[in-house]
């Protein structure tokens, strides 16, 4: 837990602390206070213990492994880059940017310039 005495260590400091705790580089452009935060909650998740299994399902939303299930009308929110995008779950299809869309995957492709499963990107499935 940080203290009010706590203070950040530089950014380069913070990108190995993240590659060794993570096993992985951190992600592109983060605020190194977030790089900070997220690194100590892992180290006391590791020592004390992350969240329950159950607390995990109700942080994913319960949902099954495909959006098929998702209520008409559900919102879908991911940040990616900085940039919040919302789309709302239409019964046929998806509403994003006031546009009409087929499917998941073609929207995250839009947004992150790469093929994506739109349901792992968008939470609703594990990759």
């Amino acid at each position: 837990m940080q203290t009010a005495s706590h203070t950040i260590p530089a950014k380069n400091t913070l990108l190995t602390e993240w590659q060794k705790t993570f096993g992985r580089p951190a992600p592109s452009n983060c605020h190194p206070s977030f790089l900070d935060k997220v690194i100590q909650w892992q180290k006391q998740a590791n020592q004390h213990g992350g969240l329950s299994a159950t607390d995990r399902r109700r942080l994913l939303g319960e949902s099954s492994s495909n959006t098929s299930n998702a209520n008409i009308g559900t919102r879908l929110v991911r940040v990616w880059q900085g940039e919040t995008h919302q789309v709302t779950v239409l019964e046929e299809g998806y509403l994003y940017q006031e546009q009409h869309w087929k499917s998941l995957s073609s929207i995250a492709r839009a947004i992150t310039g790469t093929p994506w499963s739109g349901p792992v990107f968008f939470g609703m499935k594990k990759s």
